[in-house]
């Protein structure tokens, strides 16, 4: 019985099974660091609402105390803090403004690595597809050949008997 052979782009599968677990790994290494971007704006996003509402604190005591008529000395003591307080509060904007840029690459990495992943994943599928219509058709060849070669022991054998009987039949006479 002939054996079937052994799949020649085997090691082409296992070449792509390996890039597309490294891709897996990439994938899952992207989302951590989008993950971490996003942690981080929050942050950022809390700390610029802190100074939102420390900078209307202060506008509302500046009002109450335009209102009760405080001197203009303490109006412009707190003209000038409200100044710090604007200067920190673009301080913040900024920094939230730099760290969703950082979210936006982050998220256009993992989008990358996602649609690379599946590329590799296709690329994959398609060589297992192959791969098992190899086997079929390397199944089917080698079935032929044993067919093939089971007439020609038959034809063989009967041919042998025709002459034996033939032989048989003439030694009779």
């Amino acid at each position: 019985m002939a054996e079937p052979q052994k799949y020649p782009l085997e090691q082409v599968i296992s070449i792509k099974q390996k890039r597309f677990d490294q891709a897996v790994k990439t994938l899952e290494i992207k989302k951590e660091i989008l993950e971490k971007a996003y942690e981080r704006l929050y942050d950022l996003n809390e700390e610029k609402t802190k100074v939102q509402e420390h900078k209307k604190s202060k506008l509302t005591q500046l009002r109450e105390g335009l209102d009760q008529g405080i001197s203009t000395d303490k109006i412009q003591q707190m003209k000038f803090y409200l100044k710090t307080v604007e200067e920190k509060l673009l301080e913040h904007q900024k920094k939230v403004d730099a760290q969703q840029k950082v979210v936006d690459q982050a998220q256009t990495e993992v989008d990358k690595a996602t649609d690379d992943l599946f590329q590799k994943k296709k690329d994959l599928e398609k060589m297992e597809i192959h791969k098992k219509e190899w086997n079929k058709e390397e199944a089917y060849l080698v079935e032929r050949k044993e067919e093939v070669e089971h007439d020609e022991q038959g034809s063989a054998t009967h041919e042998r008997v025709k002459r034996e009987r033939k032989k048989q039949k003439d030694g009779s006479k």
